[in-house]
This record gives structure tokens, sequence and C-alpha cells, in this order.
């Protein structure tokens, strides 16, 4: 008779009590802490003794200069999205998890994945029937029959049916669903997602086998379950958008393998996700007529250069109290500048209501668009649009200075291709472009912004 063990979890960051309490000494979160059963058997392996031989495993501990340094060579999706965020593709044995809001299209994503892989691929779903994700797989368009359905929620039975077709690579939809035979709690407890998670990282370091996670998130848009299961994994990925529009932004939060700063976008159609290749088609509004309130920044996500679209709008308050508001764009970094054009400019904005957005839905963390923010706002405030031929690229300092920023070279040629006849950038930048049509003005202060734009 294996011996039943009553632990308590903390729900939010997965700390570990031998008794409840009120709060979580850990997170300081109040209420989260429940109660699980933990039964203490023994474990087998995933493989069974006799096939235990095949699994590749380090001998002997090795110097850092015996290391073979050459990089192993990855598993390409053909989807140039994804494998941009990932580095290049899936590391064979990574871990690679998957959050996102319900419906925001996770596991349509997965699946047109793994249509289009030229590998063997095991799709183990556990929310959906076989038949529910046939009638999915026949809107998308598939160029490989190398996808095997699987609608398993116990680990054991999966790696059973793993040894028996031999999968180059695996997706396991969702991690939540999953449950093991050696705890006795419920799935999606905090004790049953640590250890299906530490069952699949043992298979996939020992076979070289990618493992693709879908996890849930809360209502707080963090991934559910104990916050270690975000360090277990390999790369954590954020699928996010607005429901209702058609745009997907897909974002590497964690990568040991790759850069986190790269971003995938995609369109959500009837027929699957399609791959944006040039996102400035997105984020940029078409208009006849040019408005008030609008203007471009370059900015720069990993490698790729962006053009994005900054709206403003400057209005008399109503209320005692100015409404400052900013979609897309830290809302401290918006009332810092303000606070600089109206001590540096002589701009009186103190009365007003400022409302700031970025077109796409997308969040933008870059300085360099600091300039399109300024030029959208005085825009706005004086009523004159800026000409649709001018973009952006440069920081806001405190002192009202225009400071340099990083890969401007990028960001010129990117607005040079996409057709803008002038961009503004500082003068501190070194630039050593030749043969350039693009008319790049140089500026240093605020000053510089308003004499040549609204003079």
């Amino acid at each position: 008779m294996p011996k039943i063990k009553t632990v308590f979890f903390c729900q939010n960051c997965g700390a570990q009590y031998s008794k409840w309490q009120g709060q979580c000494t850990s997170c300081k979160e109040w209420n989260t802490i429940a109660e699980e059963l933990v039964e203490k058997a023994e474990k087998k392996d995933w493989k069974t003794p006799e096939n235990r031989s095949n699994v590749k495993r380090a001998a002997t501990p090795l110097k850092i200069s015996e290391i073979d340094s050459s990089q192993e060579a990855r598993y390409r999706t053909n989807d140039t999205e994804l494998d941009r965020v990932l580095g290049g593709g899936l590391v064979p044995g990574s871990l690679t998890l998957l959050g996102g809001e319900p419906g925001i299209g996770k596991s349509t994503l997965l699946l047109q994945i793994s249509l289009k892989l030229p590998y063997k691929t095991l799709y183990v779903s556990g929310e959906e029937s076989q038949k529910q994700i046939k009638m999915r797989a026949e809107r998308i368009p598939s160029k490989t029959d190398n996808c095997l359905i699987l609608t398993e929620t116990k680990t054991q039975h999966i790696f059973k049916q793993i040894e028996v077709t031999e999968p180059d690579i695996v997706i396991i939809d969702s991690i939540q669903t999953l449950h093991s035979d050696y705890i006795e709690s419920s799935a999606g407890s905090i004790s049953q997602i640590r250890e299906c998670t530490t069952e699949l990282i043992k298979f996939a370091k020992e076979t070289a086998t990618p493992v693709l996670l879908i996890g849930h998130i809360t209502k707080d848009g963090n991934i559910a379950g104990p916050k270690i299961l975000e360090h277990m994994v390999d790369t954590v990925l954020q699928f996010e958008g607005d429901r209702n529009h058609v745009y997907r932004i897909l974002r590497a939060l964690k990568n040991r393998f790759g850069s986190t700063s790269e971003l995938g976008i995609y369109e959500m159609l009837g027929s699957g996700l399609r791959e944006v290749t040039n996102p400035s088609e997105i984020l940029i509004s078409k208009k006849e007529e040019e408005l008030s309130g609008t203007a471009i920044a370059a900015t720069v996500e990993g490698m790729r250069p962006l053009m994005i679209e900054i709206q403003a709008l400057v209005s008399t308050a109503v209320y005692g109290t100015p409404q400052r508001s900013a979609t897309g764009y830290h809302l401290k970094r918006l009332n810092m500048i303000l606070a600089v054009l109206e001590k540096r400019a002589g701009f009186r904005l103190g009365t007003k209501d400022v409302f700031l957005n970025i077109t796409g839905g997308i969040h933008v963390d870059d300085p360099a668009i600091d300039l399109a923010v300024v030029a959208a706002i005085l825009s706005s405030n004086e009523d004159v649009p800026i000409s649709k031929d001018f973009c952006f690229a440069a920081e806001v300092g405190l002192a009202g200075e225009i400071r340099p920023v990083n890969k401007v070279e990028q960001r010129i040629l990117e607005a040079e291709k996409l057709g803008f006849a002038t961009i503004f950038v500082s003068k501190y930048n070194k630039i050593s472009l030749d043969n350039t049509t693009i008319n790049i003005q140089l500026v240093t202060k605020i000053e510089d912004i308003v004499a040549l734009l609204f003079s």
C-alpha cells in the first residue's frame, strides 16, 4: 500500500507547505493555498528496461575545451515567423511552451505547423476528439501526411504510443489536461503539472525529441500553474492579440537557444493562420487624406525593422482633472514626454486630455518611437497634419534633446524601401549610408522638430 501524503501548494506560485495558512510567504498572495494528495510511489522510467540501452546518455563529464561547440542542426518548421521567433527552428531535445488567451489560435497554430512539417509528428490532444481535430484540419491546406492524432490525457499511455510510433516531434495540447499515475491529485493541479512536465523533459532530453506544449493562462495573463513551469522549459512563447481583430502576434518571453526580442505576425483567416511577411501593411492605416494627430515611427523588433503608426488626440479637458490614456505605449513615458513638451517647448498641455494609440494592437517598448509620439501630440494640438512621407526614429531625453538610437541604418533602409521621403533622426547618430534616395533630417532638440513641422 503506497504511502499517502497531504501537501499544501500555493496555486499562484507553486510554493509547498506542510499545513494550511492564509497568506503565501513566497508571493504574498492571500487564500491561494490548497490541499493536494501526493502519492509516494516508485517511478518507472518512460522507457522499458529492454529498450533503455538505446537512450543517449553522457557517459563522463567533459572539460569545456573538449565539448563540441558546433551548432546542432535544427528542425525547420516551414513557418518563417515561428522559425524566426525560435531562433532558426526547433532544437532537438528542447521543450517549448506556448501560452495565450482562450480562442486566440494556439491549437490552430500548432496543428497547422504539424501538417506542414516533413517529419513524423505526434499531436496529442486532451481537449478535443479526433473528429474535432479532423474538422479543423480540413480547413487548413496540408502539404504532408506525417501527422498522427492521439486523444489521451494519461502520460503513461502517451509514452506507450510514443514507443510504438517513434515520432520526430511531439505536440501536447495542453499540459494542464495531462495527469500521471504517480500523483493522486487531479489534472491541472500544481503537483500534476510539475510531474507531467518533468516526465516530458526527461523524455525530450534522453531521446533528443522536440516537445511543444500548449499552456492555459490565468485572468492576469500569466501561464496557469506554478511559476517553476516556465523555468523548467527551454522556450516560452506568448501568442497574443485581440479576438476582435484578425492579427496575432507571437513573442518569445524566454529562449535558451535564441533572441527574446523577435516578433512573428499572423493573420487569422478561415483557412488558418497566414504569415505576414511585411508587418508594415497592417501597422500603417490606409487613408486617402492627411489627418492631424498621426505620425509614423521606425522601430525594430529583434532583427526586424517595422514601420508603425502613432495616433494622438489632444482636446480640452471637460472635467477638472485632465485624462491621460495610452494603448500599446507606457503611460508613465507618455506623462514624461508631456512634461518635457510643457517645460522645454512651451506647450500648455497640463489642462488638456491626451489619448495615445499604436495601431495594429501591438505593444512597443522601443524608445526610438518617442519622437513620433511628440510629433503626433503636437500635430493634434496644433491641428496641423504631418506629411505621410515623413517618419521618425529617435529618443527624447528629459532635457528636450533628441538622443540617438541603435540600428538606425536598418530603420532608414526600411523607410526608404516603403517609399518614405524624409526620416527624422538624431544628429548624434553615426550614419555611413551611401546612395540613399531618402532625405535624412538631423535634429538635436524638440525645438528643431517644431520649427521643421509647424513653422
